[in-house]
C-alpha cells in the first residue's frame, strides 16, 4: 500500500519582492503548495501581489503574518538587512523559514538566528538554490569520481549589470553590496568544495571598489581563498558589470570542468569537461533550481529528509563574508533595525 502524499506546505510571504515570483510562486504552484498569505509595508502592494499570484489573503504587517496560525512556513525575500531581524521573528513565532541569502547582515547576527532556530525546533534554510540543481551536483560528482584528479583551484564569477541608483542593494544601512547580493554565491560554492580540498577555505586576501556616492558599499569585490589540502580559489563579484556572468570552474590535476551559469542553470544547463581524453559538453536539464530547492525544503519539513543547508551552514558563510570585507578594507555590514 502506497504512503499518502504529504500535505502541501502552508506558506506566508514577507514582502512583495520581485524575486518571489521566480523563486517561490512558480515552484509552489508546480509543487502543489499553498500560498496562504502575503504582507507588505504598503498593503495595496500586498493586495496587488496576492491578486496576481493567487495568494489566499493579505496582512497589514509582517508581524500580523507571523501571528497567522495557518502560516506554517515563511519565505523571507526582504532587503538583505531585514533578513536577520525577520528571520529571528519568524523562528521565535515557531515558523519554518526559507530565507533569501545571506541569512543575516553579519556573523554575529547569523549566530543569533542559529540559536533561535535551535530553540524553535523548526526548519531553517538559506536559499542557495543552485546547490540542488544537477549542474552543481555534477561538478561535485566529477571531483568525487576522480576524473578530474585532485582539486587544485576553483574560480567563481558572479556579475550583473548595475541596479538603479535607488536600489536597496546600494544601501549600507540595508546591508547592501556586491558581495552580499552576488559574491555570497561564489563564496558558498567554494565552501561546498571542502570535501575534496581537505577542509573549509579561509580568506587570504581581498580587494574591493566602492560604489560612487555610497561609501562602504562594494560595487565589486575579489577574494582569494586557500584550502587546507593546498588548493586555492578565487571568488569575484561585480554589481555594475557590462553583462551577466555566473560561472564556476574547478581545476584538478587531471582535468577541469566549468558550469557557465551555475547560479541560474535553467538559463544554461551546460557542464563543459576538459581532460586528456578531450572535451565534452554535458546537459543537465533546464528545470528551475528554485523548484529543486522548494522540493528539498518541503521534504525536510514533511518527512525530516536530510538537508545540506541549515543554520550552521549560514553562520559559516557569514564568517567568510565578514572576513572578505575585513581583508578588503571595508567593514562587515551593520545590523538593521526591523
Amino acid at each position: 500500500m502506497s504512503e499518502p502524499a504529504p500535505q502541501p506546505l502552508r506558506i506566508g510571504i514577507l514582502g512583495a519582492a520581485r524575486i518571489t515570483e521566480r523563486a517561490l510562486v512558480a515552484p509552489a504552484r508546480s509543487g502543489g503548495h499553498r500560498l496562504v498569505a502575503v504582507a507588505a509595508r504598503d498593503r495595496s502592494r500586498a493586495e496587488a501581489f496576492a491578486a496576481a499570484h493567487g495568494v489566499e489573503r493579505t496582512h497589514g504587517s509582517y508581524a500580523e503574518l507571523l501571528a497567522d496560525p495557518e502560516v506554517e512556513a515563511v519565505y523571507n525575500p526582504l532587503a538583505n538587512g531585514l533578513h536577520g531581524p525577520w528571520n529571528l521573528a519568524a523562528l521565535t513565532a515557531g515558523k519554518h523559514v526559507l530565507t533569501e541569502k545571506p541569512s543575516a547582515s553579519n556573523a554575529d547576527e547569523a549566530r543569533e538566528v542559529r540559536e533561535a532556530a535551535a530553540t524553535s525546533g523548526t526548519v531553517f534554510m538559506e536559499a542557495f538554490h543552485y546547490l540542488f540543481h544537477p549542474v552543481t551536483r555534477r561538478l561535485h560528482e566529477l571531483l568525487a569520481s576522480g576524473e578530474l584528479g585532485e582539486l587544485r583551484h576553483a574560480e567563481a564569477m558572479v556579475a550583473i549589470p548595475a541596479p538603479g541608483p535607488d536600489d536597496p542593494r546600494w544601501s549600507l544601512r540595508l546591508a547592501g553590496g556586491a558581495l552580499m547580493d552576488l559574491g555570497c554565491y561564489g563564496l558558498h560554492a567554494l565552501r561546498m568544495l571542502a570535501p575534496w580540498a581537505g577542509g573549509a577555505p579561509r580568506v587570504v586576501a581581498a580587494r574591493a571598489g566602492e560604489r560612487a556616492g555610497a561609501p562602504g558599499v562594494d560595487e565589486w569585490l575579489d577574494a582569494d581563498v586557500a584550502y587546507p589540502g593546498g588548493a586555492t580559489g578565487t571568488a569575484r563579484c561585480h554589481m555594475a558589470y557590462e553583462g551577466l556572468e555566473m560561472s564556476l570552474r574547478v581545476i584538478g590535476t587531471r582535468g577541469e570542468a566549468t558550469a557557465p551559469n551555475f547560479v541560474l542553470p535553467q538559463m544554461d544547463d551546460r557542464v563543459v569537461v576538459r581532460t586528456a581524453a578531450g572535451e565534452r559538453t554535458e546537459r543537465l536539464g533546464t528545470r528551475s533550481s528554485y523548484a529543486y530547492q522548494l522540493e528539498a525544503f518541503a521534504a525536510r519539513v514533511r518527512r525530516e529528509a536530510s538537508l545540506p543547508l541549515d543554520a550552521d551552514d549560514a553562520v559559516a558563510t557569514m564568517h567568510l563574508i565578514d572576513a572578505c570585507y575585513t581583508a578588503a578594507g571595508l567593514s562587515p555590514r551593520p545590523r538593521t533595525a526591523p
